[in-house]
């Protein structure tokens, strides 16, 4: 139980180290409105470390299911959907959170199963 628990934190931890990191070395506000470029920077970066959030997820818990995929994919859209509703500015970050981000950590997960699936038989 122990182990699943660390695995959705550090899940979520390398998302969201990753997310600070990106907008505090660009100097890049995430509630500010930006050009498309840093947009569609944020969107592969974002995506790229939402997948490793749940590999990752997936190696630490060692779990035949998606289950924590889930719970990891609720927890990074739920932050979202509440910095969404109470943040001002521009939405941009959160929206990507909410429907890419997130479903984004669930399709990891499943590729980490499917490749332990192939490498057991």
């Amino acid at each position: 139980m122990i182990r699943k628990i660390l695995a959705v934190l550090a899940g979520y931890a390398i998302f969201v180290i990753s997310s600070l990191l990106l907008f505090k070395l660009s100097g890049q506000k995430p509630h500010a409105d930006a050009s498309m470029f840093f947009k569609l920077l944020t969107l592969l970066y974002g995506t790229c470390f939402a997948a490793l959030s749940g590999y990752v997820l997936g190696l630490i818990a060692k779990t035949s299911n998606l289950n924590l995929n889930y719970v990891l994919a609720i927890i990074i859209a739920g932050f979202a959907t509440f910095s969404l509703f109470s943040a001002s500015g521009s939405h941009w970050t959160q929206l990507l959170a909410i429907f890419i981000f997130a479903p984004t950590s669930i399709l990891a997960g499943k590729l980490y199963l499917n490749k332990n699936i192939n490498n057991q038989l």
